[in-house]
């Protein structure tokens, strides 16, 4: 078998997502290839053949993929798909927004958002808010998947493939790059710390999410919230951890004051290790939690902090 797996990447960094996807890519068995397609990314297929597993690194350098539009990166996919018995990505952004044409290209079903590879042909994935796990087996000629990464862990930085570049180019007119706003902030990207720290509903007011972010700051974390928290502005919609947000899987997750709705969960119960602050003993949280604190979180945060 031949697997292709598509870098995720800025044209000047390799995203670590990627990582998880070669190993779910190496957990179905076969020849591992990388595809590279940006615009000067030189860089970026250097650190992608570093990846243990990966035996070729393809790198499409064209300006017609410096902004990863997925209308012109899913028909080169489908170009190269003829070689590859799977064509995996992680479920980022880019991931879901090229694979699901890269399928209808290929006319072929796609499964996402896999969080298990039970062999070359069937794979688990969460339905229902996670309530349920779905075990797919697919008999299409070429598998189409996206990846959960925080369900598999980083490959390591150990190989040395070959680059490879290949002047497959495909600019379909259909869509143009006009900007993007990125938000400037100096603290931990929520999906890639080891600590998190969420809030919800019950921190208030957004000045209580600064109780948050003093903790985090002390434990080297970031700050993540439930949607009720967002819903009610008390924080900015990119912090929003769960099924319609971010999905996290730090060594050590603290919930506090939030009351643990399944959507919730769904973004944070492969957490390692969860601890949840709630005044409501009966609040569903405590069933995931590996140790929960009845109290007052506006006074079991501070003495949290000062113990720090």
């Amino acid at each position: 078998m031949n697997i292709l797996v598509i870098a995720d990447h800025d044209n000047q960094e390799l995203k670590e997502t990627t990582l998880n996807a070669v190993d779910a890519s190496l957990k179905i068995g076969g020849n591992v290839d990388l595809l590279v397609a940006g615009e000067n990314c030189d860089a970026v297929a250097r650190a992608a053949a570093k990846i243990s597993g990966v035996g070729k690194v393809l790198k499409a350098d064209n300006p017609a993929y410096r902004n990863q539009l997925a209308e012109n990166i899913a028909p080169l996919v489908v170009e190269l798909a003829g070689e590859y018995s799977h064509i995996l990505a992680a479920s980022t952004t880019n991931g879901k927004n090229i694979l699901p044409r890269v399928a209808v290209g290929l006319d072929v079903a796609q499964i996402s958002d896999v969080t298990s590879i039970e062999s070359s042909d069937t794979f688990k994935r969460n339905i229902y808010a996670g309530n349920a796990i779905a075990t797919v087996k697919s008999t299409d000629s070429i598998k189409i998947i996206s990846v959960r990464a925080s369900s598999f862990d980083k490959a390591d930085l150990s190989g040395d493939a070959s680059i490879e570049s290949i002047d497959h180019v495909f600019d379909a007119g259909l869509s143009s790059f006009i900007k993007e706003e990125l938000g400037a902030t100096d603290r931990i990207e929520l999906t890639s710390a080891r600590i998190v720290i969420s809030g919800g509903r019950g921190m208030q007011s957004s000045e209580g999410f600064e109780l948050l972010h003093k903790l985090a700051d002390k434990l080297g974390g970031a700050v993540g919230a439930s949607r009720a928290a967002v819903d009610a502005g008390y924080v900015p919609n990119d912090m929003q951890v769960g099924q319609t947000g971010k999905i996290v899987a730090p060594d050590l997750y603290v919930a506090v004051g939030i009351s643990g709705a399944v959507q919730h969960i769904a973004g944070m119960k492969e957490s390692k290790v969860i601890v949840a602050i709630n005044s409501d003993k009966e609040a569903p949280i405590f069933q995931y939690a590996d140790y929960g604190i009845v109290a007052d979180l506006f006074d079991a945060v501070p003495e949290f902090e000062s113990l720090v």
